[in-house]
């Protein structure tokens, strides 16, 4: 592992990044490449073109500022991301320690006790509300599992829509999350064969 802090920063940003960033980096390093080349041949022969060599150069120089933006583009990207899963983390174990659920409340709160996120706001709220959703999914889907597991147990038939058909009948505020209880159904009785 090289010793420099900044290459080996610079190398996981660069495998944590996305494969078209990736390969927006090979064809500048071909065209250095090739400019490389293309200069050394203009300067070794008896008679240099002094053309060739300039326009060489200026390429050359392009090639290395855009290899310079893509990379900054790329640092970019990573500080964004790793910012943006620190935020969620954080929330995330703020949300759960919350006894108020209100998103207004929590993003108040939050910013009170982070002030280094106050100009972060609409982030924050937008990671909430995916927060809180995410919660209220997975506590209806413990609710959904308690429920069923005992109505599959007292069925006979193990046939999944005659179950999801039943489960609905008896449970009415269940219609909506049909998808929910049939992919649970399913889990529950591949189990119980298991």
């Amino acid at each position: 592992m090289p010793r420099s802090g900044r290459l080996r920063r610079y190398i996981r940003e660069f495998t944590g990044s996305s494969r078209a960033e990736k390969i927006s980096f090979i064809p500048p390093f071909l065209i250095i490449i090739v400019e490389g080349v293309l200069l050394a041949h203009a300067l070794t022969i008896n008679v240099p073109d002094i053309m060739v060599v300039e326009l060489t150069t200026v390429l050359l120089i392009i090639s290395l500022v855009e290899i310079l933006f893509v990379s900054r583009e790329m640092h970019e990207h990573y500080v964004s991301s790793t910012f943006d899963r620190i935020l969620t983390i954080r929330l995330d174990d703020f949300v759960l320690q919350q006894k108020e659920k209100s998103v207004k409340k929590i993003v108040e709160d939050f910013i009170d006790i982070h002030p280094k996120y106050k100009n972060k706001r609409s982030e924050i709220y937008h990671i909430t509300c995916q927060i809180m959703e995410t919660h209220k999914k997975e506590a209806r889907e413990e609710v959904l599992v308690k429920k069923l597991k005992p109505f599959i147990k007292r069925r006979k038939k193990t046939n999944v829509d005659e179950i999801l058909k039943a489960f609905v009948k008896k449970y009415p505020n269940y219609k909506r999350y049909r998808a929910e209880v049939y992919e649970k159904t399913c889990q529950l009785i591949e189990n119980s064969k298991k």
